[in-house]
């Protein structure tokens, strides 16, 4: 699971920490950034390392939206379907990106390059219709600017 760079990593936080269960987000985060993803075995390691129930790890897991149970695409695309974006056209702005991209959201493309997803809202509402790109925003969307965002993927 964790790499030994991490858990070194994890044994500092711990002296930061007044418990191991307030490391569950810091040491998740580590999962990802090192797997892509948090698959349930990872989950299960996290539970044991930090003497914590997988229940708690899973719920955590389950309830952030930023964390990954199955591999994504090297692009993680959201498109935000929150009401301003809804209201601004956020609907036109998904179906454009699964005809593009020929998957549907909540699907990697076939070469692992785009995951496509919506997302509830992204704190930019006066900037809808908007997506993510990984952690870079784009706002005041329309397809053809959507289609500039695709093509400058590698």
């Amino acid at each position: 699971m964790l790499n030994e760079n991490n858990l070194k990593r994890v044994e500092e936080l711990k002296r930061r920490y007044p418990t191991t269960q307030a490391l569950t987000l810091p040491v998740l985060w580590m999962v990802q950034e090192q797997e892509g993803y948090v698959s349930e075995a990872s989950m299960q390691e996290v539970a044991e390392l930090l003497n914590v129930t997988f229940a708690h790890v899973l719920g955590v897991v389950t309830f952030y939206t930023m964390f990954h149970t199955k591999p994504v695409g090297r692009h993680h695309i959201e498109v935000c379907t929150n009401v301003s974006c809804m209201l601004r056209g956020s609907e036109k702005i998904m179906s454009h990106l699964e005809h593009r991209l020929g998957v549907k959201c909540g699907e990697t493309t076939p070469d692992k390059k785009v995951t496509l997803n919506e997302t509830e809202c992204l704190g930019a509402c006066g900037y809808a219709p908007m997506l993510a790109i990984g952690e870079a925003y784009h706002e005041h969307l329309t397809p053809d600017k959507v289609d500039r965002l695709l093509e400058g993927l590698s």
